[in-house]
């Protein structure tokens, strides 16, 4: 969401600089030409008034034979002779073509003994414009990227008629560079200021999702089981202060109706236990006077009973290990291998009846940071889970191993297994397989380990096994 937010003002404030800096940079390389060009023109004007010094005093114009470049009189070649050198040293200068033509286009005199009317289409307009009359005020913008020459015409005007035109034709490198300098100066500015707006949005974003933070980092500790996280209900503005009381309010509702959940489980299974047990002894008196052909029934009876009991103590037993979630376990450092070996040790006796065995592996010491009851009744279970649905005379795998900063205990067995659909549901509270229901259980076991581990920090995940089977891993901190 941040990013997000940051990519959106990021994204506004660069339409706004590009509204106003790509104006402005027309602007600027408009004013840059304007400059040269107003150069220009006065320049040329300037030619075409000392041209007119050049005419006779009986009013004729005065005009060079194109083959001699030869002058009326002397008085007018004298004339001519300083406004040549006047152009030429104008040409050496500054680069710049200068000439005087007649109205055919024919050169008088010209910066250039070889230079005469460009054949381009914008010297010609211009050409013909001051021929009209008229002069060359606006040459046309010439960007960074056009390689051509600026060209001026002014009219030489006497008595009312254009009798010749006076005509410069510049480069435009230095212009088109400064205009060049000009851009990458504001690109600069545009960049820097674009660079300031990140780290603003980026602060301002990250000012107005703290909240939002704090919120989504509470329900993530409520919702994996840490009732009583929080949040402070003074910080953002006033819809966040009303959104976090209300979350608040919520919190505390749901901490109650699940204390109040886990209190009614843990009484009602303590509560019922003498009862039912009470209730089994009477059933074995009851059997010692019954006839023989009612024995059977009486078997059932038993049976059902001493499963009732089992329930009762796994929920006794889940709801101890849910409020130890709650409250909080001690963590010790411990030799995990080691309880494992003795673990298995314990469940032996069980799987040599059905001559099943187990295979350990993995090293002979791993030190975790754990707590060591709570570890090892989530063993037992897995232990049991896996010897119970495993066949007779199958090995159950039991290995050990540190993987990063964690250990993993992963027990495997050659059980029927589970399908996709079934591996999402395994673990929780009373939920056994379709295959699974002639197999004695309450569906607890596996909710009470993962519940006990994730006391401690742990985790219990689930994976089918190849060939057959289920994978059980139980993930702990390792220690140092």
């Amino acid at each position: 969401m941040r990013t997000r937010l940051v990519a959106l003002l990021l994204a506004l404030m660069a339409a706004v600089l590009l509204a106003l800096g790509i104006p402005l940079a027309i602007s600027r390389a408009a004013g840059t030409q304007q400059h040269v060009a107003r150069d220009r023109i006065d320049d040329t004007a300037r030619f075409a008034a000392d041209y007119q010094t050049t005419m006779v005093a009986d009013d004729k114009a005065v005009t060079a034979p194109e083959a001699t470049g030869g002058i009326g009189t002397d008085r007018g070649g004298i004339e001519m002779g300083a406004l040549q050198a006047e152009l030429t040293q104008y040409d050496d200068v500054y680069g710049i073509r200068a000439a005087i033509f007649d109205r055919a286009g024919n050169r008088i005199v010209a910066s250039r003994a070889d230079y005469v009317l460009p054949d381009d289409p914008r010297a010609r307009a211009a050409f013909a414009a001051a021929r009209a009359g008229h002069r060359s005020d606006d040459p046309g913008q010439i960007w960074p990227w056009q390689d051509r020459r600026m060209v001026v015409a002014v009219p030489v005007i006497h008595r009312g008629d254009v009798v010749a035109v006076a005509f410069t034709d510049s480069p435009t490198d230095k212009m088109r560079g400064r205009i060049t300098d000009t851009w990458l100066f504001l690109g600069a500015g545009e960049a820097i200021a674009l660079l300031a707006a990140l780290l603003a949005a980026n602060r301002l974003t990250g000012s107005i999702l703290k909240p939002v933070q704090v919120l989504d980092k509470a329900t993530h500790e409520i919702a994996t089981g840490r009732l009583g996280a929080r949040v402070a209900a003074a910080q953002g503005p006033p819809e966040l202060r009303r959104l976090a009381k209300a979350f608040n309010e919520m919190a505390d509702n749901v901490e109650t109706v699940v204390e109040q959940q886990r209190a009614f489980a843990a009484d009602a299974s303590h509560q019922l236990r003498n009862p039912l047990s009470a209730l089994l002894l009477r059933i074995e008196e009851l059997g010692l006077s019954l006839p023989e052909e009612h024995l059977a029934t009486l078997d059932g009876v038993r049976d059902e009973g001493r499963r009732l009991t089992r329930v009762l103590d796994e929920l006794l037993q889940l709801a101890l290990a849910e409020n130890a979630a709650n409250t909080g376990v001690d963590l010790v450092p411990l030799d995990v291998a080691a309880l494992v070996r003795e673990r298995l040790d314990a469940w032996e006796p069980v799987a040599r009846r059905r001559g099943q065995h187990f295979d350990q592996q993995g090293p002979r010491a791993l030190t975790g940071h754990v707590d060591p009851i709570a570890l090892g009744s989530a063993l037992d279970a897995i232990l049991d889970n896996a010897l119970k649905f495993s066949p007779d005379g199958a090995e159950v795998t039991v290995a050990v191993a540190s993987v990063g900063g964690r250990l993993e205990i992963r027990v495997a067995d050659r059980g029927p297994g589970l399908d996709a659909d079934e591996l999402r549901r395994v673990g929780d509270r009373f939920w056994r397989g379709a295959h699974h229901q002639n197999i004695d259980g309450s569906g607890l076991g596996l909710s009470i380990a993962r519940t006990l581990l994730r006391a401690g920090g742990g985790t219990l995940d689930f994976a089918a096994r190849d060939g057959g089977g289920l994978v059980v891993t139980a993930t702990v901190d390792r220690a140092g």
